[in-house]
């Protein structure tokens, strides 16, 4: 399934990325607070390198021990080769995904045989303990633990503080061992540092690491928890992947780089972690104590207000001598995890379609904050089907219950062509007629749009070609050149025209 070599941290990834001239060192000085993201949000926008800032310049007018990477996920080729794969094999691996998520009994010896890649792939899956780690070269704790002198940006001006973008926060729930690797959950979620030693730790009730937060809360204990910085790719979108609450996202990691993961025990908190990790910020997250978070600049190009989330107590930093601090920004799209989104989007279509078998394609536009609005192609064959897919989107698969509009189109138009989705809106749709709307449901509560936090309307729009029982009127015949005039026009136009691009 893996195509690309393994990347084992992230400095392997980075020299990939670098002989293939996709990676830039910045010498000159740059500010943490909000410099650093113009920067990076213009090479973003034009598709450019992974950026390394060699002199990043803290608030103070001080400067950084530690060099920060950035746009490391700028472009969805990067993406996919984070998860082992060109672009053209996500299909393979999100048919993976889907077998991993609702997997079948193998009929017979021959089949059992056939699966031996994917079975080979598991076992490779399982970590590997290690007694020593380059991420524990330096172990700062007490006085000479300091969360301020990390390069952590403030991104926008309305931003509360420097807030770490790209952590992936380690924990398990209360009652299990620190070996037992795979009750393990490891999400991204946004952290804001408040002072040498302590921060506050943003995550949502529905989220992993909320729900082994309520388990220690419930204990009367505080929770342990590891954040890594700068873990190798496999580590780090399998952080951000839907994967089912049975796979944990290390031992995942391992799978998606084909070969055991490394894990090492943790100084200060019973977790083990990624060795080869740039840091590690160790610490407990207080069962009863909140402070609020935020504002902060979103993925809806907008600010969140400030609202309590649990506070984190700081007891260790461990990191590589000389450790590189990967760092992101969010808002309006383009921005990394919308890209991120667009390839994730890709590799949920073989899950999405054993589901609902009937869908061809589908199409989130990172415009509309890659969940919002959600474009389907179908297989259409009896009346009403559009709008079964639109109810079955929204109530059987968890990820849509987000998504405000659902348009349904033919297989026939590209669902990711706004061109096409645009004739198919202005032909195949009556606003009276093909038009579904629902009242009072999920939305997540950052859409100021809704009436109430939490609570808004959705709305389904057939563009379907309408058959059956759905129209009394001749459908008109959509219009289609022969395919030998296009050959032959193509032949004449490449010799007396060579340089036009059809």
């Amino acid at each position: 399934m893996r195509q690309f070599p393994s990347f084992p941290t992230l400095r392997s990834f980075l020299d990939w990325c670098a002989a293939r001239e996709q990676f830039l060192c910045i010498a000159d000085p740059v500010s943490t607070r909000h410099q650093m993201t113009a920067v990076h949000r213009q090479v973003l926008e034009a598709g450019g390198p992974v950026l390394r800032f060699d002199h990043p310049i803290l608030p103070d007018g001080s400067r950084a021990k530690a060099a920060v990477i950035t746009n490391l996920f700028g472009t969805p080729e990067r993406v996919a080769a984070g998860l082992g794969v060109p672009l053209d094999g996500l299909e393979e691996l999100g048919a993976f995904l889907a077998a991993l998520k609702s997997p079948s009994p193998p009929e017979g010896m021959r089949d059992a045989l056939s699966r031996w890649p994917m079975l080979k792939t598991a076992l490779a899956a399982r970590p590997k303990l290690v007694k020593s780690a380059p991420v524990q070269e330096e172990v700062l704790e007490g006085p000479d633990l300091d969360l301020t002198r990390l390069p952590v940006q403030t991104h926008w001006p309305g931003d509360a503080g420097p807030l770490l973008t790209w952590p992936v926060v380690v924990t398990r729930p209360h009652g299990t061992a620190q070996e037992d690797v795979n009750r393990y959950n490891a999400g991204i979620y946004r952290i804001q540092v408040l002072s040498c030693d302590r921060a506050i730790m943003r995550w949502l009730p529905h989220r992993g690491g909320a729900a082994h937060h309520r388990s220690w809360t419930q204990a009367g204990e505080k929770t342990p928890v590891a954040i890594v910085l700068g873990a190798d790719p496999a580590t780090l979108l399998s952080s951000a992947l839907p994967l089912p609450e049975t796979h944990s996202e290390l031992t995942f990691a391992g799978a998606l780089n084909g070969m055991r993961a490394r894990l090492v025990p943790a100084k200060t908190v019973p977790l083990l972690v990624p060795a080869e990790a740039e840091m590690v910020i160790e610490g407990w997250v207080s069962p009863d104590e909140t402070a609020p978070e935020g504002p902060f600049g979103d993925h809806t190009g907008y600010y969140n207000k400030a609202e309590p989330f649990p506070v984190i107590e700081v007891t260790a930093l461990t990191q590589r001598r000389d450790p590189l601090y990967l760092s992101t920004y969010t808002g309006r799209p383009p921005d990394e995890p919308a890209i991120i989104g667009e390839v994730f989007n890709r590799l949920a279509l073989p899950t999405i379609r054993a589901q609902i078998p009937e869908i061809r394609d589908l199409w989130l536009p990172p415009a509309a904050c890659s969940y919002r609005i959600a474009v389907v192609s179908i297989d259409k064959r009896y009346p009403g089907q559009a709008r079964r897919v639109m109810m079955g989107l929204w109530g059987m698969l968890p990820q849509f219950s987000y998504t405000k509009m659902v348009i349904v189109v033919d297989d026939d138009i590209n669902p990711g062509n706004w061109d096409d989705i645009a004739w198919a809106l202005a032909t195949r749709m009556d606003p009276g007629r093909d038009v579904m709307m629902l009242e009072n449901t999920p939305m997540d509560y950052l859409d100021f749009a809704s009436p109430e936090p939490g609570l808004a309307g959705k709305m389904g729009i057939d563009a379907t070609i309408k058959i059956g029982s759905e129209t009394h009127r001749d459908w008109g015949a959509v219009m289609h050149m022969d395919p030998k005039d296009e050959a032959f026009a193509s032949d004449l136009l490449s010799r007396v025209l060579p340089g036009l691009q059809a």
